[in-house]
């Protein structure tokens, strides 16, 4: 066992009461992800993952085993257990991101920083993590680095983007091509015409990277 301690402190105890608040208190056990998700978060600038103590606060809390609380956050991907660099890379490996190269991306990243899945570059500034589904599919092969998605990658827009993070910038976050919410590639092909055309152009057409 850590000899390390864990104490949940201001804006995110106050977060971590409201979650359990939410459950009648035989049930507030249903908490659990929210408790792991505020923890990593609080730890934000400390490797921005979920330690031993933290999930032993957390059994703590929620009057609930340890392993338990291990379980959850082992099964969800979003929950990291060990410290994540600068920038996390979660890099779609499903069916739909498979098919349309994500294995290309995964070589991109390894040949330019050379890390693979689980590892994080020499300086701390990316890790790589092949996870499943994240829910773009239409727009595949994609990635989510922090909070956003870039979307409709080649390994070319995908190390622009990690080289324009790395610089200090921020690249467009969405559909790398241009493309609209789910639209087809080029545009719309149907419903160009009518009383709510599908085009660009139309009034209160949405715009690229909208809703991606």
């Amino acid at each position: 066992m850590s000899g390390e301690t864990f104490e949940f402190t201001g804006e995110f105890l106050s977060e971590v009461e409201r979650n359990m608040a939410k459950y009648p208190p035989e049930r507030k056990q249903s908490a659990v992800l929210a408790c792991l998700f505020l923890a990593q978060e609080q730890n934000h600038d400390n490797g921005h993952y979920v330690t031993e103590a933290a999930m032993r606060k957390i059994s703590e809390m929620l009057e609930m085993p340890y392993i338990r609380v291990m379980e959850v956050a082992t099964f969800f991907t979003q929950i990291n257990l060990k410290p994540v660099g600068k920038f996390h890379i979660q890099l779609c490996g499903t069916t739909p991101c498979m098919l349309r190269g994500a294995e290309a991306l995964m070589e991109a990243v390894k040949e330019k920083y050379g890390i693979g899945h689980g590892q994080t570059s020499e300086d701390g500034t990316f890790t790589l993590t092949e996870v499943e589904c994240l829910g773009a599919c239409c727009n595949a092969p994609m990635v989510q680095i922090n909070d956003d998605f870039y979307e409709d990658l080649t390994p070319e827009l995908l190390v622009n983007v990690l080289d324009t993070l790395k610089g200090g910038g921020q690249p467009k976050i969405g559909s790398q091509i241009g493309r609209v919410t789910s639209e087809p590639e080029g545009g719309p092909t149907v419903l160009l015409t009518g009383p709510a055309p599908q085009t660009a152009d139309a009034p209160n057409a949405p715009k690229a990277g909208a809703g991606d």
